[in-house]
Formats: C-alpha cells, sequence, structure tokens
C-alpha cells in the first residue's frame, strides 16, 4: 500500500473516533455510510472516494470536535481539499470542496430541504453562509462538478445512521488508490 493510502486508512482509523457533530455517531461512521451509500447506488470509485473523504477536514484540523457549537465555522471543505488536491485529481476533490455549498444550493432551491437537516448541519449552514440566493444558485449550477457535490452532500444527510453495519475502511481503500493521481 502506498503512503498516503496508509495514511488515509490511519485518519480514517485512528483519528475518526470523535464525536460526528451532535449526532450519535462518529466521523468514522458516517465515512463509511457515506461511502457505503454511494457503493450501492453503483457510483464510481471517484465518488465512492469523494464520500468517503468528504469530511478528513474535521479530521486534520484542530479546532475540536465541535467547532460550530462554538459558533466556529471550520471551513472543513476547504482544509479537506487543499490536503486532498495533492493527491486526487477534480473528479474526487471537487464534490468534496463543493459539499458544504450544495448544502446551501439545496436548502435555496429545494423547499423541503431545509426540514431534512440534522441539529448539527442546521447550526453549520447558519455559519456558513445559509440558503443560497438567485446569483450564488447560478454560479453553483455552472460548475462543473455540481451534479456530483449534490449527491455527496445527500449522502452526507443520509450517513448518520446509529448502529448503522457497514464494511470497514479497508474495504474501500482499494477505490481509493484507483483514484490516486499517478
Amino acid at each position: 500500500m502506498s503512503a498516503i493510502l496508509s495514511e488515509i486508512q490511519a485518519i480514517l482509523e485512528g483519528k475518526a473516533e470523535g464525536r460526528y457533530g451532535l449526532s450519535h455517531i462518529n466521523q468514522k461512521q458516517h465515512a463509511l455510510q457515506a461511502a457505503w451509500l454511494a457503493e450501492k447506488e453503483g457510483r464510481g470509485d471517484a465518488l465512492i472516494t469523494a464520500s468517503l473523504l468528504h469530511d478528513i477536514g474535521h479530521m486534520i484540523h484542530t479546532l475540536g470536535e465541535n467547532p460550530a457549537e462554538a459558533g466556529v465555522d471550520d471551513k472543513h471543505e476547504e482544509l479537506g481539499h487543499a490536503w486532498l488536491v495533492q493527491h486526487f485529481g477534480p473528479e474526487v476533490t471537487e464534490p468534496v470542496r463543493l459539499h458544504v455549498a450544495a448544502k446551501r444550493f439545496l436548502c435555496g432551491t429545494e423547499p423541503d430541504y431545509f426540514a431534512k437537516l440534522s441539529p448539527d448541519s442546521v447550526t453549520s449552514l447558519a455559519l456558513q453562509g445559509g440558503p443560497m440566493g438567485a446569483a450564488e444558485v447560478a454560479a453553483f449550477r455552472a460548475n462543473p462538478h455540481h451534479a456530483e457535490a449534490v449527491i455527496l452532500r445527500r449522502y452526507d444527510e443520509q450517513a448518520k445512521v446509529k448502529g448503522l453495519e457497514t464494511p470497514p475502511v479497508s474495504h474501500f481503500m482499494a477505490a481509493v488508490g484507483r483514484c490516486l493521481r499517478a
């Protein structure tokens, strides 16, 4: 296994035990659930990998388990993107970078989406700029990776089930490896 694959697996297995926001699962369970949803829907390696790693920014920052609760936007999507772009192409990194914007987009375009948000997503939405307005929606739609970001965002909201059995981190590492830049 390459050094970066080992590092990713170590982060997910060793640094992802912290609570995921206000939910009853941890970061690792959330990541595995999101990746498993992508895999079960037959998504390709890039979206499975993005789903697994979309919150890696939460795992590599030093702001504690739930900075949003303290009124801090940790900008985990930007931090994660900056870390991932060293090893992956835009088919992985852009959905990660855009998954917070996708939440804002969905809140601005789907009247019932806000009601689907978990309490911690509602808290962080306020810190992240709230629902998008018309100009932001148009700009988001112009991004070639916006559709994948929206799919990832939907997995993000669904991946918060306490006690859900998923494959282990090692199960997804082959897909991650196939997405690494040469």
